[in-house]
Parts: C-alpha cells; sequence; structure tokens
C-alpha cells in the first residue's frame, strides 16, 4: 500500500496514512465494527446481509477490502474494491461521522483509484442511490460523472 497525506499518495511502507488515520486491508476482527460502521450510514439495506458480504469479499480479492483506523485504533472508513478485468468497482464506501469532512473520503477513493490503476485497471464504476446527491456530489468533486447507462440488477443468490 501506499502512504497517503491530504489524500496524494506517495512512498511504500504496507499502510496508507490521512492525517493521524491509516488505510489497510481488512482483518476478521474488523467484522463487528465495520457492519456498525455500514449500519451507521445507511448503507445495510434488507436484502444485503453485511456478514455474507464481508464473507463473499474474502474469497475474492481480499486484500481490495480496505479499513481506515484512527491513532486511537477506532474503525473510521472502508471501501470494498474489485476488478473483474474490465472495469473496477467501489462499493460500501464509508466514513465515520467524526471523520467526515477531513478528507478520509476521498483518501480512501485514491488509494482505491491506485490499487486498481495498479492491477491496470482502465475504469472504475461505482453506484449510488440517484437519491442520494450529497455522495452523487461528492464523487463529482473527485472528477466522476454520471455515465449515460441504466444499471440493471437480478438477485442470484438471497440473503434471507
Amino acid at each position: 500500500m501506499t502512504t497517503v497525506s491530504a489524500g496524494t499518495p506517495s512512498g511504500s511502507d504496507g499502510t496508507a496514512a490521512a492525517g493521524s488515520i491509516s488505510i489497510r486491508p481488512f482483518a476478521v476482527d474488523d467484522t463487528e465494527a465495520v457492519v456498525a460502521l455500514w449500519r451507521a450510514a445507511g448503507l445495510v439495506k434488507p436484502w444485503n446481509d453485511p456478514y455474507l458480504d464481508i464473507e463473499r469479499k474474502l474469497t475474492v480479492q481480499p486484500e481490495l477490502f480496505l479499513v481506515a483506523v484512527g491513532g486511537d485504533g477506532a474503525l473510521v472508513g472502508t471501501a470494498m474494491v474489485g476488478y473483474e478485468g474490465h472495469r473496477g468497482w467501489v462499493n460500501y464506501l464509508a466514513v465515520a461521522d467524526p471523520a467526515r469532512g477531513t478528507g478520509l473520503g476521498r483518501a480512501l477513493m485514491a488509494e482505491a483509484e491506485r490499487l486498481l490503476v495498479e492491477r491496470g485497471c482502465p475504469k472504475l464504476n461505482l453506484q449510488v442511490r440517484s437519491s442520494n446527491t450529497d455522495v452523487i456530489a461528492f464523487y463529482e468533486r473527485l472528477g466522476y460523472a454520471v455515465d449515460d447507462a441504466v444499471s440493471l440488477g437480478k438477485r442470484l443468490i438471497p440473503d434471507a
């Protein structure tokens, strides 16, 4: 991973840092804190079991499941990154309320982009609920634009 200073990558030492916050791969001991953060951020929906989502991610590119941890050890951010050879994806980007507005979301996305570019990924896609205008504005400030595409989905394995 890379050291991040105010969202700008530099160097390489196994973790990335934004201020006193380090970004590292998820560890199983992070599970409860991650699920609590996702719930607090409104990312957990009835049709998605967050524990199953974590289990699934740990079978596919687990090194791309990022967590941000403060100097006190508290988990304050997540990003679940993936690349299937054609497009990169970011899911479950979340920042705890006290850390919002500090540049942590930007640092998590910079680290996700860095890891994807490192793997040869030509384009990153993400999905945001159309009603979540604050998050859409956040991504637009990072250079993302609405694609002229319709997102379709089909549940293959129910979580419940």
